[in-house]
């Protein structure tokens, strides 16, 4: 049977069953196509609607969220924004369990995330291997449960000069709910039901990442006239599995997986719980308010890196295997346990005519590491080879690789009043202050986790043993890499937005912020909006902006493998001011800046919304990680060529630093872009006889151009310099998401039914490679998701698919994939796990 004519029947049941239930209402009502969703992303005027204001402001509802068929907030933000896209990286260490996601097409983390219009903390990993957003550390938006949040406003527009470092690409919003009685639970249950065609393996049948949720809130009263609203999730997931055949072994006996398919590439196995605590209370009748809340979750995950094997010959693969301790080989699991917690307090009301709003947030990220599965072949084979020190004991298979942990502390003070001469014109003017105390620090691993084997009494190498040292697939952190840094920041803001007239309203803002560790820079914002009848208006802003090196990227050091020409080789990154890059010709990090110019209009009428916004935005000495640079070892007195001498010189360098270590790589300044794009949204809603019909229409248009790489003095002075941010990578940047993204989708309500539909349209991606002959493209792809919904009285039930049509990205070709692990690029804005099935069941009172 075909892919096509299961996708028919498949359909056929899911439409059966559609007409045999009820929808559902959700928690709360359905979601209703209106102009008077009030806003409080990207404008201080109480109040102001999305549609009125001075820039494209998107407001997600909780709602749309529950429909999403998905309780990752990233990928429910994923089919309900036009320029998001998330992708799902695998065999990428961390970065598979802490998944970064993109705003036109920008890195990660020059998207500023805030919960309740409160900066949110930073993750503490630092992605450094091949996935987008390669040397970003970003906000992990799935740290949040969707059960916690009313809504989500996405500010389209530059805007650090309101919000301060990170919003170059835009300003997400996370509004969390607020109720005092009534509550929800549900329990989702969902797996991929899906058909694998790679291209050396015979198509599969795959029924696995089964993905089992139970989410809920409650609100109860605080005091009189307060609140308390309670929200929880819990979520297991298996792990997918999407691997080619290895085409090294011609049996599975052979296999560490007992199968031809030696890899588990896909999404990880996740564990994961988290609470969120939402409150407010009256100060008696003073006029002010106390609030607050409080988060925290674990997340237990893992995930796989490369197999190691023994070959077919039993000869060890690389010195990565030892015969005594894995005969075939292994494949290990980096497994990391991932705690976060956030606390925020406050107190807000009027003083002298003024709002005042004064509030203390902190928030912590923990990474502990683990590798699992795994070994030291040096210490393994030191372990069972007689005659040395180490012989007898027993080879460790699990290991400690250490910690990151990032911390952030942010007090804020804001003024603001609405001066109103005539109501046809007000101003409303703000001001504030904010500091921001942030810390960093990475804990190093047992020294099997990182090391060579070593004489218990000397500390010296034993000699004769061969083996590559660290445990295989995560090395642990080392010694050198442990420490930290901290620094705080300092901020003045001001904002006026005035209508001059009924029609116009203009808007300034200026923000100057100073940090401990690179200086100040002051930007500024200027907007306006003119609407010349009530169903047509025109808005526009240019603002400067700049982005601050995170803490990661200044001191974020490890030694990771990479795989270089199919060859598994330990590279390590160091910070740009250590001894190391400085030695290289690296500066220490300064502040990205930016330019952001858009203009846009708005048209409302009969029941139709359209916004249509155009961009520009110019970033100039963007951060970004260093490529590979690799050197290698040479016989003493050898006559070397210019190449040899270059990497004899690099190989010096880093193995003075790192004892297994043969490459390097650091974080530098000096990549200028030019990003353009229009967004559109469209929306119409209408009520018949038969139902309720909310039809959504929105599309983006993004393209982006590297105008600069960097270089250094040092290093362009040797006989053969290496390319520090080589075309590859310039690739990512211009072609690594997508240009176009379209999608269409359909709310129907007629109670007590309900479905939504959705079709996505993504467009290519380029997946680059080193040796440019090998670089293919992931073409475009339609994504067809359903969802059908009943209720019986406070009942819910719903059935859905994601991926109806079980549509994967471009098979990677076989001379990229040459021992079959990745079968299709993580590049792909939709991920390769195919057709996703899904039941939901819930009670609300």
């Amino acid at each position: 049977m075909t892919r096509s004519h299961r996708s028919f029947l498949l359909g056929l049941g899911v439409l059966s069953a559609w007409a045999g239930t009820t929808p559902m209402t959700w928690a709360q009502e359905a979601p209703v196509v209106s102009d008077d969703e009030i806003i409080v992303t990207g404008t201080r005027v109480v109040g102001r609607s999305r549609l009125d204001t001075v820039a494209p402001v998107d407001v997600i509802t909780a709602e749309s969220l529950a429909n999403a068929g998905s309780t990752e907030l990233n990928q429910a933000l994923t089919v309900a924004l036009p320029s998001f896209t998330f992708p799902r990286p695998a065999i990428t260490d961390g970065t598979d369990s802490i998944r970064p996601a993109t705003l036109r097409g920008l890195a990660p983390d020059q998207t500023l995330v805030l919960v309740n219009s409160k900066r949110r903390h930073a993750s503490g990993l630092v992605n450094i291997n091949g996935s987008i957003g390669r040397g970003s550390a970003a906000v992990d938006l799935n740290a949040i449960p969707t059960a916690a949040i009313s809504s989500v406003e996405v500010l389209r527009d530059g805007a650090a000069a309101q919000y301060g470092s990170d919003a170059i690409a835009g300003v997400i919003n996370l509004r969390l709910r607020e109720a005092r009685e009534g509550g929800a639970v549900s329990y989702t249950l969902g797996q991929y039901f899906t058909e694998v065609d790679t291209t050396r393996a015979e198509p599969r049948e795959e029924e696995d990442g089964t993905t089992s949720t139970v989410s809920g809130w409650a609100g109860l009263p605080l005091g009189a006239d307060g609140f308390i609203t309670v929200s929880g999730e819990y979520l297991v997931r298996d792990p997918t599995s999407r691997g080619d055949r290895d085409p090294r072994i011609t049996s599975a006996a052979q296999s560490p997986t007992g199968s031809l398919i030696t890899s588990r590439y896909g999404d990880p196995e996740i564990d994961q719980g988290t609470v969120y605590v939402n409150a407010g209370l009256p100060l008696g009748n003073s006029g002010w308010e106390a609030y607050g809340w409080a988060g925290y979750q674990t997340r237990e995950a893992n995930s796989a890196a490369n197999p190691r094997l023994r070959s077919p010959g039993g000869v060890d693969n690389n010195a990565q295997t030892v015969a005594a301790v894995t005969p075939v080989g292994f494949l290990p699991l980096i497994a990391p346990d991932i705690t976060d917690t956030s606390v925020a307090g406050g107190v807000r009301g009027v003083v002298g005519g003024w709002d005042v709003d004064a509030s203390l947030v902190y928030g912590n990220n923990r990474i502990e590491y683990s590798t699992i599965n795994s070994l030291n072949a040096s210490f393994a084979r030191a372990q069972t080879t007689p005659g040395n020190p180490l012989f007898g004991q027993t080879p460790k298979r699990n290991f400690d690789a250490g910690a990151l942990e990032y911390e952030q502390v942010v007090a804020n003070i804001g003024v603001q009043q609405t001066f109103a001469a005539d109501t046809s014109t007000p101003v409303t003017l703000a001001f504030g202050v904010e500091y921001r105390a942030e810390e960093y620090a990475i804990e190093a691993g047992e020294q099997q986790s990182y090391d060579i084997a070593r004489d218990p009494a000397t500390g010296l190498a034993i000699p004769g043993i061969v083996g590559a040292g660290g445990a295989q697939g995560f090395p642990g952190l080392q010694p050198a890499d442990a420490g930290g840094d901290d620094r705080d920041a300092f901020s003045l803001y001001a904002d006026v937005e005035a209508n001059v007239t009924p029609a116009l309203i203009v808007g300034i803002a200026a923000r100057y912020e100073d940090y401990s560790d690179f200086g100040s820079t002051l930007n500024g914002k200027a907007s306006a909006r003119y609407d010349f009848t009530d169903w047509f208006a025109v808005r526009g802003a240019v603002s400067s902006g700049f982005r601050a090196p995170s803490m990661q990227q200044q001191a974020f050091r490890s030694t990771a493998t990479n795989f270089i020409n199919g060859v598994p080789v330990d590279v390590l990154t160091t910070p740009a001011d250590s001894a190391l890059a400085a030695t290289l010709g690296a500066q220490p990090l300064k502040a990205e800046s930016s330019s952001n110019y858009s203009v846009g209009g708005v048209f409302r009428a009969l029941g139709i919304e359209v916004t249509v916004d155009a961009y520009r935005i110019e970033i100039s000495d963007r951060i970004v990680l260093s490529d590979n640079i690799q050197g290698a070892n040479f016989a003493a007195g050898a006559t070397l060529t210019p190449a040899q001498q270059t990497s004899q010189t690099i190989f010096n360098l880093i193995s003075a630093i790192s004892p297994t270590a043969s490459a390097a790589r650091f974080f530098i300044n000096g990549v200028d872009s030019e990003t353009e794009g229009v967004d559109v949204v469209a929306r119409y809603g209408i009520d018949t006889a038969a139902g309720d019909f909310d039809f959504t229409v929105s599309g983006n248009l993004n393209q982006t151009e590297i105008t600069r790489t960097p270089s250094t003095s040092v290093l362009s002075a040797l006989p053969v310099p290496p390319v520090l941010f080589p075309i590859n990578q310039v690739l990512v940047f211009e072609r690594g998401t997508p240009a176009q993204k379209y999608s269409l989708g359909v709310d129907y309500e007629f109670e007590p039914f309900g479905a939504t539909f959705r079709a996505t349209h993504y467009g290519s991606v380029l997946v680059p490679q080193a040796n440019g002959a090998l670089t293919y493209d992931v073409a475009s792809a339609l994504i067809l998701d359903a969802e059908a919904r009943a209720a019986f009285g406070p009942f819910d039930v719903a059935l859905g698919v994601n991926n109806f049509l079980d549509e994967y990205p471009s098979v990677t070709p076989t001379n990229v994939n040459t021992n079959g692990p990745t079968a299709f690029s993580s590049f792909s804005p939709f991920g390769f796990n195919g057709r996703y099935v899904y039941g939901k069941v819930g009670y609300k009172w």
